[in-house]
């Protein structure tokens, strides 16, 4: 049986701020590499929810406060199947502004606040212009992957996590969530919120391909190993990203 994963991919012309696209490549990449067939079902503003049924797997990128509220329009249309998918365990990559709809709420510059999705028990709020924005290469331990996760964020929103909220990682370098408590990104499920740009999937192949497992693995129901491919360009590019920064890995 030919495996094949559908990777339903969240607004992406509004979504797409920093790059994220290249989250997109490095997927099918791997999984072309691997001869896993991949199909990329775009979904933009009013898209029918019954698509997301047809997805194994979803990314949704960062963008500006504006486009935010537009997509937070179009999004609460679809919180109920969102939520569904989400506790059930389809593997999914949220960063930035994604990652901070699905918490209870973001506060903006301005103070005017945009309700969450409420799937993540966390809320963002941005201080305003008289704080500095979180900008910088960052990088954290990930007990997850069991590996340091590389990245670039850029973010004025604070992002606070609730006591049951595991974090992606600890923070080696950078700021992360909120610049006071060493932690970046969540998991919940099998869905990682994160503000890493640059962006977070060439930089880090072992998260790229666990997602491609936990995907693979729900879908046809049985533990998956991956073919191990040859990632030492990736490997040295890690390391000198990481010696700019100062730090080993």
């Amino acid at each position: 049986m030919t495996q094949h994963l559908r990777i339903g991919w969240l607004y992406p012309e509004l979504m797409n701020i920093y790059g994220d696209r290249g989250n997109i490549i490095v997927l099918a990449n791997r999984l072309k590499w691997r001869k896993i067939g991949v199909e990329i079902l775009e979904l933009g503003l009013n898209f029918d929810d019954k698509k997301l049924n047809d997805c194994d797997m979803f990314l949704m990128g960062g963008a500006q406060d504006k486009q935010q509220v537009e997509v937070a329009k179009d999004l609460f249309k679809k919180q109920k199947r969102i939520k569904e998918i989400i506790e059930g365990g389809v593997p999914g990559l949220y960063i930035c502004g994604a990652y901070q709809f699905l918490g209870k709420y973001y506060k903006d510059a301005q103070g005017t606040i945009i309700k969450g999705l409420e799937i993540f028990d966390l809320y963002t709020e941005n201080p305003g212009e008289n704080e500095n924005r979180l900008i910088g290469n960052i990088s954290l331990e990930c007990s997850t992957l069991g590996s340091q996760l590389l990245g670039f964020e850029n973010h004025g929103g604070r992002t606070y996590l609730g006591k049951d909220l595991k974090p992606l990682g600890k923070v080696i370098k950078g700021f992360g969530n909120n610049g006071e408590d060493d932690t970046e990104g969540s998991i919940y499920k099998n869905s990682f919120g994160t503000y890493l740009h640059g962006p977070i999937l060439p930089k880090n192949p072992a998260l790229t391909d666990y997602l491609i497992e936990k995907a693979l693995e729900i879908k046809y129901k049985e533990k998956i190993k991956l073919e191990k491919l040859d990632d030492t360009m990736e490997e040295k590019a890690r390391i000198a990203i990481a010696k700019r920064m100062g730090i080993t890995i």
